[in-house]
């Protein structure tokens, strides 16, 4: 720089301070508009965005809602015990998970542990068809059952029941299970709404075999 204030180039070292401010605020400007560009961009894509992610969640809802309904439907679903005829086994308020897997195989067996829509008996008593009861088979097709002696009779054999609240304080004379239909009895013997007061269970009446009991937590495990 020379003592007048020039430069070498022969510019005033004012102005040429003002055209570098000049180029400083242009790179500034500049950036500051690829930004504002990018917001404005951004700011476009924000709605198809949004779109894109409600429609991606509703697929994921709606998949989930196919598979809980083919589950229930076909495989398991949770029950709910409405009352105590089948103590000590289950207890009011227990959640229990009937599978319907099996029985697509083989028949019900006896000391499985049912759920069943109400036969035409208990409709006609005024019980809704989408109600559920759930029991335990006795009696099978082709069995001769029998109470008396606060002893159930399979056979003319005693069964052995380490599961029932107390013996079963009424007697029913010898009869046998008819094709196509289940004996079936609740654990609580003498508070039981079951096949010794309405009969016969039709087969195609069942929903399914209760296997596992979820809740309450401190008995959890399969019944």
């Amino acid at each position: 720089m020379t003592e007048d204030g020039r430069t070498e180039t022969g510019y005033s070292a004012e102005w040429y301070s003002i055209q570098c401010g000049a180029s400083f605020m242009t790179s500034q400007d500049k950036d500051l508009s690829a930004q504002a560009s990018e917001t404005a961009q951004s700011g476009a894509e924000t709605p198809q965005n949004w779109r894109r992610w409600v429609w991606e969640n509703v697929q994921v809802v709606a998949i989930a809602l196919v598979l809980v309904l083919i589950i229930r439907t076909y495989i398991a679903e949770p029950r709910f015990i409405p009352s105590d005829s089948m103590l000590p086994t289950l207890e009011t308020g227990d959640r229990v998970v009937v599978e319907k897997v099996s029985y697509r195989f083989h028949p019900p067996q006896p000391g499985d542990i049912i759920v069943f829509s109400p036969p035409p008996q208990l409709q006609a008593q005024g019980y809704q068809a989408d109600q559920a009861f759930i029991k335990r088979v006795i009696g099978i097709p082709g069995q001769e059952i029998e109470i008396h002696d606060n002893r159930v009779y399979v056979n003319h054999i005693p069964l052995t029941e380490p599961y029932i609240a107390a013996p079963p304080q009424y007697q029913l004379p010898p009869f046998q299970v008819p094709a196509h239909a289940l004996f079936v009895m609740g654990d609580n013997r003498n508070n039981s709404n079951d096949s010794h007061i309405w009969g016969f269970l039709p087969q195609n009446q069942v929903i399914g075999r209760a296997i596992f009991r979820f809740w309450p937590f401190p008995r959890v495990g399969g019944i």
